[in-house]
């Protein structure tokens, strides 16, 4: 099932600013907010949904790939923010602040209450470099990756500050009367828990580095610089009710010997030699999917472009398959025998030899307008 459209989530077009963003997100998230709808999936559904949507466009670099690329810029990882699954820790924990006190002393207080926020652990981000050939058909990459964890038997124990809230209540007086705020609990930051037991080998937090093979699913048709999140396999966090950061990863193209990409498109520079663009020939070249065979007709001027229709690169939005560009490049002889420059010498006052191009001839970049119109 196709995912929703995160503008059509949150009811705004693509030109909203990030006022207009806020503003719409707070107005959907106040609607099906839990306290309002106790007991509603479908409401509870929505309030997701819109949190997703504020995720991606609230920040600017994300938005401009969802607006490239759409949901498809956020694939290859399994749950979290930007890739579906997100949970009412992830909205409580992330955009706690935007709601003030609206909902009894802290947004995302059930039934008026407060909840324990729940801490996440730090991003890690890292680089994988891709073929043209990985590109075309999407690929599997298993990296290792260096993350904390929580030792084994490691314990942590309620904070005292905050009674495991993560948060610490303030009263104030102002004109308007007693004010109370909420402020995260210095003792504990926010997690609701301290260390109580800390194994040997784990740091002051009770944490330790391990390195874990981790499998990304990459789809087809990705570009330079689009980042892929594959969801809780960054770093941990301290506390029992911690959940771990994501793994960020940036994709890199490695540069192809003989084929150069656009876009979706693949250019491919063909050298044939002066006898065979005379006499036509047949040719056999690599494709990123596998080897195609093409047909060089007799009289094949140089600069002719051929075009393998579905031949290139996919869309990573699924919007069908780019093609094939084969550029036909005649190569002239620099050094020739005695006999050969004889006998071009012989044609230089040969009509047939002489440069006599058609009135239906195009010039190249007619060529190249009517093939991407």
């Amino acid at each position: 099932m196709a995912k929703q459209d995160y503008y059509e989530i949150l009811g705004i077009t693509k030109s909203a600013s990030q006022a207009e963003i806020k503003k719409a997100y707070r107005k959907m998230a106040i609607k099906y907010h839990p306290d309002k709808n106790p007991d509603n999936k479908d409401a509870e559904e929505k309030f997701k949904l819109a949190a997703e949507a504020y995720e991606i466009l609230s920040d600017e670099n994300k938005k401009a790939r969802y607006d490239q690329y759409g949901h498809a810029a956020f694939e290859g990882g399994h749950g979290g923010f930007g890739g579906g699954g997100m949970n009412m820790d992830d909205i409580f924990s992330q955009f706690g602040d935007i709601f003030g006190g609206a909902f009894g002393g802290g947004f995302g207080g059930f039934g008026g209450g407060q909840r324990q926020a729940r801490v996440k652990g730090s991003n890690l981000r890292i680089r994988v470099k891709l073929t043209l050939e990985e590109i075309a058909k999407g690929v599997e990459k298993k990296v290792k990756v260096r993350r904390k964890i929580q030792a084994d038997g490691v314990t942590y124990k309620t904070c005292s500050t905050c009674n495991g809230s993560g948060q610490q209540m303030r009263v104030t007086n102002t004109i308007l009367g007693r004010m109370q705020t909420a402020t995260t609990c210095g003792t504990c930051h926010g997690a609701g828990e301290i260390l109580d037991k800390k194994p040997s080998g784990a740091d002051a937090q009770g944490m330790i580095i391990k390195e874990e093979t981790v499998s990304i699913n990459i789809p087809e048709g990705v570009t330079e610089g689009v980042q892929l999140k594959v969801g809780g396999k960054g770093n941990e966090a301290p506390g029992k009710n911690s959940i771990a950061g994501d793994l960020l990863v940036l994709i890199e193209e490695v540069p192809h010997e003989t084929l150069k990409r656009e876009g979706s498109n693949i250019h491919y520079d063909l050298y044939v030699s002066y006898s065979e663009a005379v006499l036509g020939t047949s040719k056999e070249i690599d494709t990123v999917n596998g080897k195609v065979k093409i047909k060089i007709d007799p009289g094949t001027q140089s600069g002719k472009i051929l075009r393998l229709k579905g031949k290139g690169l996919p869309s990573i939005e699924h919007y069908g398959t780019g093609d094939f560009l084969i550029h036909v490049n005649v190569w002239t002889p620099q050094e020739l025998t005695k006999e050969q420059r004889k006998f071009f010498e012989q044609m230089l006052n040969d009509e047939n030899f002489n440069p006599n191009p058609q009135k239906s001839d195009k010039s190249f970049f007619e060529k190249v307008k009517d093939m991407f119109s």
